[in-house]
């Protein structure tokens, strides 16, 4: 029996906005939210309370790259999840679950520029903005609504199973450029010492680094957010 999917529903004017600017599902990315159940759950008016979190990697490893690496060549090096940028990725997606600010982890997302190497359609721009960054910002609320009001949550890891990797070729997926894809990663964090998790429906590789592509399903029928597989 597949695990329940909590859906956090966007403002009536938000996915308004959004489906007016055609946001609707592409077939720019692979992959379905398959035969998943959703449900939809109304936006909490007052904020959760404060969560307590992880120690945050080391200043050095959170030092900004000086160069986009979207605009540089893609490489065939397969990412791993335990370097220093991927783990102050991963703990920026949790920051950003925790404080409700999706904004804090749009640095994990795989960058424009190099959506725009990759992917051969129409209007890339509007699709990354109205699509992708869209769905990624909601379905990061739909977690932070998810995790609720618990007083002790901590960040534990978050695991790629790198054997589930695939080399993406050019002609598929709508591209014109190739990347790993992955599916089946697990952001892990404890509740009150609880082991809990949800699932990250696709990663993406950049020059050797795993970017989110889609934190929910690829496909959805409204504009909302999806917690996706969550382990509770």
């Amino acid at each position: 029996m597949p695990r329940r999917t909590h859906v956090f529903l966007a403002a009536a004017a938000t996915a308004a906005a959004l489906l007016a600017a055609g946001c609707g599902t592409s077939a720019a990315e692979g992959g379905t939210a398959g035969s998943r159940q959703v449900k939809a759950v109304q936006a909490k008016p007052t904020p959760a309370a404060p969560h307590s979190a992880a120690p945050s990697p080391t200043a050095s490893a959170t030092a900004a790259a000086t160069v986009d690496p979207g605009t540089l060549p893609q490489t065939n090096v397969l990412p791993g999840d335990r370097d220093a940028q991927f783990q102050v990725g991963a703990y920026s997606l949790w920051q950003a679950i925790v404080q409700d600010k999706p904004q804090l982890a749009h640095a994990f997302f795989f960058p424009l520029t190099a959506y725009r190497q990759v992917k051969a359609i129409w209007d890339i721009d509007a699709d990354y903005q109205n699509r992708l960054i869209a769905w990624y910002d909601l379905d990061i609320q739909a977690a932070h609504d998810h995790l609720g009001p618990a007083a002790d949550a901590r960040f534990v890891s978050m695991d790629v199973p790198e054997s589930n990797a695939e080399w993406i070729e050019p002609g598929v997926e709508y591209n014109k450029g190739s990347y790993y894809r992955v599916y089946g990663t697990r952001l892990n964090y404890e509740v009150n010492g609880h082991a809990e998790s949800i699932g990250v429906f696709s990663l993406i590789s950049w020059r050797g680094e795993w970017y989110v592509v889609h934190l929910g399903p690829s496909t959805r029928a409204a504009m909302q957010g999806i917690v996706y597989d969550p382990s509770n």
